[in-house]
């Protein structure tokens, strides 16, 4: 429900600045509003875990989204549903951490078979979104876009109070690090706008803001040890840094490749929007081939050689993309290009997610958790928007150098995958046997 969320809104923006009387530069604040409130709650995540448990925590997070959805479904103003769209991230932030630690919790080193499975309807979200969407908008009006989630968030609560279990005993309540929440959500807050926003003044101060409160944070955290709000020194374990770096360059490379392919086949290729729906398909089919397998192909040849023929593959496909741009386009070919990048990132996140977790102890899960799920959503709007800088203003200009300069940006995402291939390079060879054990090399 939350990752459909994230996208599902998108379609209906148009519409929603009619009905409800409001300039679209206003209306955009439906999405944004919402996005950004997953990024500022999502700090607490651990915290939280540590002071009431995963069941409770999940529970309540699920109850306050499904009420939020409501609301949103009556708003009667725009500001009245920007603000409850707020309410709706923040509750938001916290379900798709909570879902990973608890998968991981129970699943232990057998990760990757059932994350294979989980991860599957979280895939599935993006690309149904804006389908779910304009099936509604056919024969609905916009607000059951968001009455949508009142009986599927119901069942899932009920579902979640009959089979979660009771986690209060291995809860360990700890104060609230408030300076380093003061500093560390407005860091991700700011980083976030600025750099969707880095060609205006006001977002390359706010970057800048939230790198020096990113810096202030990691100070304040030194000091402050377990104590902190996420423990850094998490990221001392080779295996766990080697997973993050990981995550970060995956995150990067899927979203960036997801922001050029449809600008070059738009304006460099001047195909219609609807077909190139049509043709980024190849991609997801691509990550749908591989994850159901990931269990079976972790099991056989280990996270290192897994990942790193998935880094290869990937890195294979967006060589193609630079020899389509520079040398224009044959669609069977791009097809395959897109799908060996679509299974090779399939093959690697969950395996690296699974060593990630394996080497850390049961009881910081939930802080490896708010510390991956940080790291990788800053993975894609950082690395989006250095390939749409190498892009510039060119992408509109002559065939010749728009060619130039799509071939020039889809070589900054060669490199981006070869750095990916690097880094699964350090992942292990194996899981641990044992939670909380070392990953052997």
């Amino acid at each position: 429900m939350a990752q459909l969320d994230a996208t599902i809104v998108n379609v209906s923006l148009p519409g929603l600045a009619g009905t409800l009387h409001a300039a679209f530069p206003t209306i955009q604040w439906v999405m944004s509003g919402y996005l950004l409130a997953l990024a500022l709650t999502l700090p607490l995540n651990g915290w939280l875990v540590d002071r009431i448990g995963a069941r409770a925590l999940y529970l309540r997070c699920f109850a306050a989204f499904t009420l939020a959805s409501g609301l949103c479904g009556l708003a009667w103003s725009a500001p009245s549903l920007i603000g409850f769209r707020v309410v709706q991230g923040m509750a938001g932030g916290l379900l798709a951490p909570m879902a990973q630690m608890l998968v991981a919790r129970a699943a232990g080193r057998h990760l990757p078979r059932v994350a294979s499975m989980v991860t599957m309807p979280i895939l599935l979200a993006p690309l149904l979104g804006p389908i779910v969407a304009g099936g509604i908008l056919t024969f609905a009006s916009w607000r059951w876009i968001f009455l949508f989630n009142l009986p599927v968030g119901l069942l899932a609560f009920a579902l979640a109070w009959r089979f979660l279990p009771d986690d209060r005993q291995e809860a360990r309540p700890r104060a609230l690090d408030l300076t380093g929440l003061a500093l560390l959500s407005p860091a991700l807050v700011f980083f976030l706008y600025g750099i969707d926003r880095l060609g205006q003044r006001v977002g390359g101060a706010l970057v800048c803001g939230g790198l020096l409160l990113f810096a202030l944070y990691g100070v304040w955290a030194q000091r402050k040890g377990d104590d902190a709000l996420i423990d850094l020194r998490l990221f001392g374990g080779r295996v766990f840094s080697a997973s993050v770096a990981t995550l970060f360059l995956l995150n990067g490379a899927l979203f960036a490749g997801q922001m050029l392919v449809p600008v070059w086949l738009i304006h460099g290729c001047g195909l219609s929007p609807d077909r190139v729906g049509w043709l980024m398909m190849p991609m997801g089919l691509g990550m749908m081939c591989t994850y159901p397998l990931m269990g079976r192909l972790t099991d056989r040849f280990g996270i290192r050689r897994l990942t790193n023929c998935g880094a290869l593959a990937a890195f294979a496909g967006a060589l193609l993309l630079v020899f389509l741009a520079l040398r224009g386009s044959a669609f069977s070919l791009l097809a395959g290009a897109l799908f060996l990048r679509g299974a090779g990132m399939g093959a690697i996140g969950i395996p690296s997610m699974s060593a990630g977790y394996a080497s850390v102890k049961r009881e910081d899960l939930p802080v490896a958790t708010t510390a991956l799920n940080i790291v990788q959503r800053l993975g894609g709007p950082i690395w989006t928007t250095l390939c749409a800088m190498t892009l510039g203003g060119q992408a509109s200009a002559s065939p010749f150098m728009a060619s130039r300069a799509f071939g020039l940006a889809f070589g900054l995402l060669c490199v981006l995958h070869a750095g990916l291939f690097l880094a699964t390079l350090l992942l292990p060879v194996r899981l641990a046997g044992k939670r909380g054990g070392s990953a052997p090399d």
